[in-house]
């Protein structure tokens, strides 16, 4: 099972492509239906303690970041908590594209920001200039520290985001939290 609305605008589009070229609609069904993703996207790994980790490691543009916000957000979990990394090869819009994430994480009511990475201040940056407490967000310098810190934080009933580009390494995160 996939989780977010993205999945279903993305089906929705494989249908269109599908009639646009006369595939016969069991054959677009059996496609959907067979779908696999590629690891380390929008899984969900449930602990035995009900604490559930969304592994999202694969890539992370400003739109996977934001749909996984999303996500995170109308889960229904004890508190969410995002661990988040910088997205990559933004160049001059850097700083423009980190500020929204920060934007994103304070719409979507997400309870605890931990990030590691120097792009990433000014998700920290934004969110506390909307409201957000700065007692809930945690700018890191390592991905252990990061593990150190959500270790400490993570309760029964929470939901953890944990979200990167590849290259960044969080796959380490997700291991080290389940």
């Amino acid at each position: 099972m996939y989780h977010g609305n993205h999945f279903v605008i993305n089906a929705l589009c494989a249908v269109c492509v599908g009639i646009q070229n006369k595939v016969p609609m069991e054959k677009i069904i059996e496609g959907i239906k067979n779908f696999s993703l590629t690891k380390n996207r929008m899984e969900i790994i449930e602990r035995k303690d009900k604490v559930h980790i969304i592994n999202d490691c694969y890539n992370a543009n400003y739109d996977s970041v934001k749909a996984a916000i999303e996500y995170l957000g109308i889960t229904k979990a004890n508190r969410k908590i995002a661990i988040l990394g910088e997205m990559g090869e933004l160049e001059e819009y850097s700083k423009e594209f980190h500020e929204k994430i920060g934007e994103e994480i304070v719409k979507n009511k997400i309870d605890i920001l931990i990030t590691v990475g120097d792009l990433t201040k000014y998700m920290i940056e934004k969110a506390k200039e909307l409201g957000m407490s700065k007692e809930k967000m945690f700018l890191c310098k390592t991905k252990d520290e990061a593990v150190e810190k959500a270790t400490k934080l993570i309760e029964k009933g929470d939901y953890v985001l944990v979200k990167a580009s590849l290259s960044r390494g969080f796959k380490e995160i997700v291991d080290k939290l389940i």
